[in-house]
């Protein structure tokens, strides 16, 4: 009994929990998000919600849109030829117009021109805090239920906590200067400025609560620029005109001054200048550094007067020129587009503020997985038992209905023999067909790591399968605490009677046979069972009950002690049950560890209440077998 082939069970190597993993395969993908798609999907569910409550409790936001265009200065000289002016603006300059849109010159003359201090609906776009937000989600709750006389005191609490913006503000009084710094940084976050392509042409977009003070605002922009290009060119206009006057007022005294010395000096009909007389200002160096005046000559003084003369002329044509060109200064821009109030609101976007929340949630829902998983050290998958602790799965029993608060009906594989449930199991009898040296007799033990694992379901559906062949399988129950030892099988829906078993007459009266599930059931109190536990005893007791084909021990749980694995080795082969989601991977191991110290035969894990690929794939292959 104690000898085994060497091929009954081939496992494959054990890696351990340190190995490296295999490649993730799509099967691995598919599984995770089955496993986890309820976990995922609450998160998607959560963004969702978190979504739909920023938007409901958000102002709308209204943009307005204007369009100008920025030309370059057509010159008004008339003497300068077609050939030579130059129409074009690089970036720079364009660059520098879009500066000066967002300037707080512009800013000030909006504001000041539309009176944006006093409006209340010019306000920041930031939007509601937190703490507002569920106040406004709170009244729009009451609004809806009428729930306004039954959550008064509710109501007074958002109201006495959560207070409005406006009444805070209300509540500190601010200066002057305050007041025009918060709207121009009010007016400068609304605005919004973009040059169109590579063109003269540019957007002025301002996003307001109200649309129609966003369309007003707009508007006013791009005509306080154009404004503000005609002022700036007016201005520059004026300062050239008047520093031609100052310039013509000069020459024109040096011009009267040198005129007057010309007319005394040919009046005198002298070729010298009396002593008295004080040099004109341009005239030659010599005067002025003290040397003969009777070098002096009319014919110098009249070429000093003409020159100062011409000067004069030449800057009274400039003049006379700048002051004409100031009556028809025309700004370099024009609006092309005029803001109209928009409609629809184009802040919040529902659909793109869900489609969003329903992404954040995914991540979120995917990273709680993927950290669930890593922190899951419990019995999941096939590949687990197999690289964790070198041992195959056997099978994966899925969730059957319940019966009594247990893991499934006791003869399942009798109710539903075509079910993946009966299908797992019989591959296990397969298995345990290449347990033990004689093909007609065979020691099977089935234990687990802790009770509720699932174990009896799974002895008594085994031996109602085996024994529904007509196999003499008899079950001996090892664990006091086995459902197989309480009411199940002492119910009316199994009938207990006594059957000529061909064993000694002393165990011969425990042993009864169930006829519901065609197999003999040692029926032991508390007591005999602990003495099962007793290797002497269980190696008797299995000498005993040679004349059975089958014989199915349950053993205890594993968490009930060690002492109750020393009757492994008497055994063909033990069957480990993991509940699945349920059993460490840790305790497991420990587990199949000791009974590899004691030199027992692990024939492999069987896992139970399995909701993964793998055991919808054993339901279809059960709904697709030829009946």
């Amino acid at each position: 009994m104690l000898d085994r082939p060497s091929a009954a069970i081939a496992h494959k190597p054990w890696l351990g929990a340190d190995a490296p993993q295999d490649f993730i395969s799509l099967a691995d993908v598919v599984s995770f998000a089955r496993q986890y798609l309820f976990s995922i999907l609450a998160f998607v569910v959560a963004g969702i919600v978190c979504a739909t409550f920023y938007f409901a409790t958000s102002d709308p936001i209204y943009s307005a849109r204007t369009q100008i265009l920025i030309e370059p200065k057509i010159p008004r000289n008339l003497q300068q030829q077609p050939a030579e002016v130059n129409l074009s603006l690089d970036t720079a300059q364009v660059e520098s117009q879009l500066a000066v849109l967002r300037s707080q010159k512009i800013a000030m003359m909006v504001i000041d021109d539309l009176g944006l201090m006093d409006n209340p609906t010019f306000g920041d776009l930031d939007g509601p805090t937190i703490g507002e937000r569920f106040r406004r989600a709170w009244m729009g709750i009451v609004d809806a239920g009428g729930l306004h006389a039954g959550n008064a005191a509710l109501t007074d609490f958002f109201h006495r906590v959560l207070p409005w913006p406006h009444r805070m503000e209300a509540n500190s009084p601010q200066l002057e200067s305050e007041r025009r710094r918060r709207a121009v940084e009010i007016f400068s976050d609304g605005l919004d400025v973009q040059r169109v392509g590579v063109s003269y042409a540019m957007d002025i977009t301002f996003q307001s609560h109200d649309p129609a003070l966003a369309a007003r605002i707009a508007n006013a922009t791009a005509e306080a620029f154009v404004r503000e290009q005609v002022q700036t060119t007016t201005a520059t206009a004026s300062e050239g005109i008047a520093w031609l006057e100052r310039r013509m007022r000069e020459v024109g005294d040096q011009m009267n001054r040198a005129t007057r010395v010309a007319q005394k000096f040919r009046a005198k009909h002298d070729y010298s200048i009396g002593q008295d007389e004080t040099p004109v200002a341009g005239q030659d160096p010599a005067l002025s550094e003290g040397k003969p005046t009777n070098q002096i000559t009319l014919e110098q003084l009249e070429v000093t007067a003409d020159t100062y003369r011409k000067m004069y002329e030449s800057l009274l044509a400039a003049y006379t020129n700048s002051v004409d060109q100031q009556l028809y200064l025309i700004a370099n821009a024009r609006v092309i587009t005029s803001a109209t109030s928009p409609k629809k609101a184009s802040r919040p976007r529902k659909t793109l503020i869900l489609a969003f929340g329903a992404l954040a949630g995914m991540v979120a829902g995917i990273g709680f997985a993927v950290a669930r998983r890593g922190l899951d050290r419990n019995v999941r998958t096939p590949r687990q038992i197999r690289r964790e602790l070198g041992l195959a799965c056997i099978g994966e029993l899925p969730p059957v209905s319940f019966r009594r608060g247990g893991f499934g009906r006791l003869d399942e594989v009798l109710r539903n023999p075509d079910s993946s449930f009966s299908g797992s199991l019989r591959s296990v009898k397969a298995i345990m067909g290449l347990a033990g040296a004689t093909p007609s007799r065979r020691r099977i033990g089935i234990t687990s790591v802790s009770p509720g694992d699932g174990k009896s379901t799974v002895v008594s559906n085994l031996a109602a399968l085996c024994g529904a062949t007509g196999t003499a399988t008899l079950v001996i129950n090892a664990d006091d605490k086995s459902a197989l030892a309480n009411e199940p099988l002492f119910s009316s829906d199994f009938n207990m009677i006594d059957r000529d078993s061909g064993c000694p007459k002393d165990i011969g009266k425990q042993i009864r046979f169930i006829e519901k599930t065609s197999f003999y059931y040692l029926n032991n109190h508390a007591s005999n069972s602990a003495n099962l536990l007793v290797p002497d005893n269980m190696e008797k007791l299995l000498s005993e009950v040679g004349s059975y084909s089958i014989v199915i021990v349950e053993l205890p749980p594993f968490s009930s002690g060690a002492e109750g694995l020393a009757l492994c080795p008497l055994l063909d082969g033990v069957i480990v049950v993991a509940q699945w989601g349920v059993t460490s991977l840790d305790q497991l191991e420990d587990l199949t560890q000791t009974l590899k110290n004691t030199n027992s035969s692990v024939l492999g894990v069987l896992m139970t209440r399995v909701r993964t690929v793998s055991a919808r794939r054993y339901r279809k292959r059960a709904g697709q077998a030829p009946r």
